[in-house]
């Protein structure tokens, strides 16, 4: 019984990655241009007369483009490699989905893994779910695009702009559907928040993950908060830039212990503590007589 049960599991699965590769076969056309190439064995050449001309689906993501070249492995048709097959667009590359669109010179999609990558300067900019909510901007050398997901990772010194923060760092792995940015470093990470009359504000961290739409943020990996003479320092920080509250608390970094202490260079004086509440819209800190548990779960990625 145990048996029947175990190939009874394995044809789901199989029956489900067949779905899923399936979902990830890319069509392409070029109305009102022409395609090209070996019928039976290709590769087929699509070029178009005019920028955008081409158009290439898969799944949700549409991608357009001046030409387009789809590719079957070596001493495979066509329709036999169906799934395995590589698409290359260039000249003038959208990239679109919901409210998503991303723009560069050349994309390589993969049908084996559902993965576009935009080369060559990418851009990307998802509008507001909302008239409340900010336009997210982002760009990067480098961009890839997952259909199965809705996740989109930048790398290579990225800029990510919602609003009055913007982020950099190295890599930003971003969530259409929640908004959920995670910028990570091997150095650091730099997030600042915008702000007329008093400075900007600065924090740095290792890792930050931002949910865009929500307007919190939780650094991590050991981080520092500049708000104008005032330096707040801890292991992590969660901020909110709805009350402009940021919480940061003291923990183990590496194999350090790491306090939270916040000094005031104006006016000579520092405090120190297991958890310190920084108020950024009045510069004030305080010790807080219980550090809080923080809200992991809100900021996890997909699968994690």
């Amino acid at each position: 019984m145990r048996r029947i049960g175990f190939i009874l599991f394995l044809f789901l699965l199989a029956l489900a990655v067949l779905a899923q590769s399936r979902e990830r076969i890319i069509t392409i056309e070029a109305p009102g241009g022409q395609r090209s190439g070996n019928l039976r064995m290709g590769p087929w050449v699509y070029e178009a007369g005019r920028p955008g001309g081409v158009i290439g689906r898969v799944k949700d993501l549409e991608i357009s483009a001046t030409r387009a070249t789809l590719e079957a492995p070596q001493g495979k048709t066509m329709q036999e490699a169906e799934g395995e097959r590589v698409a290359s667009f260039e000249g003038g590359v959208t990239v679109r989905r919901d409210r998503m669109t991303a723009t560069g010179p050349r994309l390589v999609y993969r049908e084996s893994n559902g993965r576009g990558v935009l080369e060559g300067g990418a851009r990307m900019r998802q509008e507001p779910r909302d008239k409340e909510s900010d336009p997210v901007e982002v760009t990067a050398p480098r961009m890839t695009f997952e259909v199965d997901t809705n996740i989109s990772t930048s790398e290579g010194g990225v800029a990510l702009k919602n609003g009055r923060q913007e982020g950099r760092s190295q890599q930003v792995y971003y969530e259409e559907d929640r908004g959920l940015a995670v910028f990570t470093d091997e150095k650091e990470v730099v997030l600042i928040r915008r702000r007329e009359g008093k400075g900007d504000l600065v924090i740095r961290a290792r890792e930050v993950r931002s949910l865009t739409e929500e307007k919190r943020l939780l650094a991590t990996g050991g981080v520092t908060l500049v708000d104008g003479d005032i330096t707040t320092t801890g292991a992590s920080l969660l901020y909110n830039d709805n009350t402009g509250e940021a919480t940061v608390l003291a923990g183990r970094v590496g194999n350090q212990n790491v306090p939270a202490r916040s000094v005031n260079a104006k006016e000579r004086a520092a405090l120190s503590g297991n958890a310190l509440l920084h108020n950024v819209n009045r510069s004030q800190v305080r010790v807080l007589a219980q550090a809080p548990r923080l809200p992991l779960g809100d900021f996890r990625k997909l699968g994690e």
